[in-house]
């Protein structure tokens, strides 16, 4: 058993993550925190040393390392569905959970830490909710492909078992 959490950035996949491991007796991993680890530098200065292009490379390659994990959740970054047929992937090899949460459930928890994510800290808020807006819309045919979907605002802890996800 291998579930991916998908979703943009802020939706709560970290956080719902590890109490859904916990919850269950899995191993519980951050896909953002393996690549950092690996690479000695965060998220936000790979994207500004070394581009975009440079990261998904690294994340598809930190997400193939995860084929025979078993009994674990792994938290996939916002985009990481959305580059180098990963979503194809991640279906292939587990199940796949979409977190999914409206523009501005997402821009009211990451106003706060802006400055911590690559593709937003240079933005005001009018900007920001409209980045949001226009990223989500774009991703959301990447996220739509998760065998479960469940909506931000009716995630709990017992989501899981409640949408029959077997654990």
């Amino acid at each position: 058993m291998k579930i991916f959490l998908i979703g943009f950035m802020g939706s709560g996949k970290t956080y719902w993550g590890k109490i859904w491991a916990q919850q269950y007796g899995l191993s519980f991993f951050d896909l953002d925190e393996v690549i950092e680890k690996e690479q000695g530098k965060t998220v936000a200065a790979i994207f500004e040393k070394e581009g975009e292009a440079y990261f998904r490379k690294v994340e598809a390659i930190a997400l193939h390392t995860f084929l025979d994990e078993q009994d674990c959740i792994i938290a996939c970054g916002g985009g990481t569905a959305c580059f180098d047929d990963n979503m194809q992937w991640m279906n292939d090899n587990g199940i796949t959970v979409y977190l999914s949460a409206t523009a501005q459930h997402i821009f009211n928890r990451v106003i706060e830490e802006k400055d911590k994510r690559p593709l937003m800290k240079k933005l005001n808020d009018a900007e920001l909710l409209f980045f949001i807006e226009q990223t989500l819309k774009a991703r959301e045919p990447f996220y739509n492909q998760a065998k479960w979907i469940l909506a931000g605002d009716k995630i709990n802890a017992s989501s899981l078992s409640d949408f029959n996800i077997k654990i």
